[in-house]
């Protein structure tokens, strides 16, 4: 297949004829390209970049061109190996590069990987600027360095001063988790998460069961964190007797939960939780994207707080979160957002602020999860074909629907009374999603079955 190129990065398959995937040439393409657009900001500086991977197979080939292409472009390269999303993030700040690449394909499947570029805010570049990258790498005009003036590589992690920063926000109280001596199970899709979750919760106190938290990259189910691919890990909660499971995806950042009994707390409510602590401590906007649960919403609004919805993406809820100086913001797909660290998705800081939040209520998984607004999303999917018009159907359905409420800052939602339907193309995948919320599962599928009977029809 082509290669996808949108916000979310340069996504594509290992393997096969060059052009229909990501390819060894893609990586010295793309990231020539990306050294260009660093360059032409302040440039006689010598320019720094963080390079961090998660553990999916194709990592180490792919991390050694692009460190070597980096060499080669003149930047010196601060390679912190197997290091999360948001770890990368925090590094290109901390360690003052002038931006970041992660080597990671997020929740798709083992076969996929996908260059992620940041900025020296250590924030993924925005929709301005990673057009440019892809004009560089079209015309393929790139400079490469004098033999004196290659690039320099330094080796080391990140890890720590990562985990040191989450445990020592206002926020979370390690004494409070150390204290209520939980059991949590871990599934880390043998990712980086299986390293840096169970560090971090032996650090505050928890203890923790490993289940698939060896960072080889062999996935043991479908990496993305939905209820269907965590059938293990439920049993293994029940089984052991644990408070609860936390679940994260291959580059961690989204994470999910497991109640005691087994059940799903929902990864929307991921999100939800995290946001009930933030406000009940101090007042403020929260903010999450278009296909995020109504349950933020409600919860923001029983603090006198406002909420608002961004188009889908990290990078617009950032920039939302920054217009309305939101205090938690994130995704409905276990994202959370939380400024006092850093503008980046970081399922570390969201398991530090959830647990704290878990034991000062003193409650089960399940009561918790009962106290919020009861929403159930229906995540559905529509193939695309070659040469279908994707913004013709949107169209449509904006006329079909006029009389209800409707959004199309990204794709189109479609309020109802009861409900709601998002329907966008998907920046990662050849596919139209279509999203639809209601408060029984049985509503949120008939709301998305009328509405895909409509394109049907288109």
């Amino acid at each position: 297949m082509t290669l996808i190129k949108s916000i979310s990065g340069i996504r594509g398959t290992i393997g096969g004829a060059a052009g229909d995937n990501l390819t060894p040439l893609d990586l010295v393409r793309f990231v020539s390209a990306y050294c260009r657009f660093i360059k032409e900001r302040e440039p006689q500086k010598r320019k720094k970049v963080v390079l961090g991977r998660d553990a999916r197979m194709s990592g180490p080939m792919a991390a050694s061109i692009v460190e070597g292409t980096l060499v080669g472009c003149g930047v010196d390269v601060v390679n912190i190996g197997l290091a999360t999303t948001p770890t990368t993030e925090m590094a290109v700040t901390g360690l003052g590069a002038d931006g970041g690449i992660i080597l990671t394909a997020s929740h798709n499947p083992k076969q996929w990987n996908a260059l992620k570029l940041l900025g020296a805010d250590g924030q993924f570049l925005d929709a301005k600027e990673g057009a440019v990258v892809l004009e560089y790498a079209l015309a393929e005009e790139f400079e490469y360095a004098q033999v004196d003036e290659l690039g320099h590589v330094e080796r080391r992690s990140y890890d720590k001063e990562h985990i040191d920063a989450v445990l020592a926000l206002d926020d979370v109280d390690v004494d409070a988790v150390s204290k209520a001596g939980l059991k949590v199970v871990v599934d880390a899709v043998n990712s980086v998460g299986g390293v840096v979750i169970p560090e971090l919760l032996e650090r505050m106190g928890v203890e923790v069961v490993r289940l698939n938290c060896t960072p080889d990259g062999r996935f043991a189910h479908n990496p993305e964190p939905l209820p269907a691919n965590l059938t293990e890990i439920s049993e293994a909660v029940v089984k052991e007797g644990a408070d609860m499971g936390i679940v994260v995806d291959p580059d961690v950042d989204r994470l999910a939960f497991v109640s005691e009994d087994g059940s799903m707390f929902g990864e929307e409510y991921t999100l939800v939780a995290v946001a009930d602590y933030i406000l009940s401590r101090r007042k403020g906007a929260t903010v999450s994207n278009l296909s995020s649960s109504r349950a933020l919403a409600d919860v923001t609004a029983s603090y006198g707080c406002d909420y608002t919805a961004s188009a889908v993406g990290e990078v617009n809820v950032v920039a939302q979160m920054k217009r309305t100086g939101a205090v938690i913001g994130g995704e409905g797909n276990g994202g959370v957002i939380y400024p006092e660290l850093h503008y980046g998705r970081d399922a570390l800081v969201g398991v530090a602020l959830f647990l704290t939040h878990y034991v000062r209520k003193g409650m089960s998984m399940t009561k918790l999860r009962a106290s919020y607004p009861q929403y159930v999303i229906s995540k559905n999917k529509i193939e695309l074909s070659e040469g279908v018009d994707v913004d013709a159907i949107l169209d449509a359905l904006k006329e079909k629907y006029a009389s209800e409420r409707v959004t199309d800052i990204d794709g189109v939602k479609i309020d109802f009374a009861d409900g709601w339907v998002h329907l966008r193309k998907s920046n990662t995948e050849p596919i139209i999603r279509i999203y639809s919320e209601a408060h029984t599962a049985e509503r949120a599928d008939e709301l998305s079955e009328q509405v895909k009977a409509v394109v049907d029809k288109l």
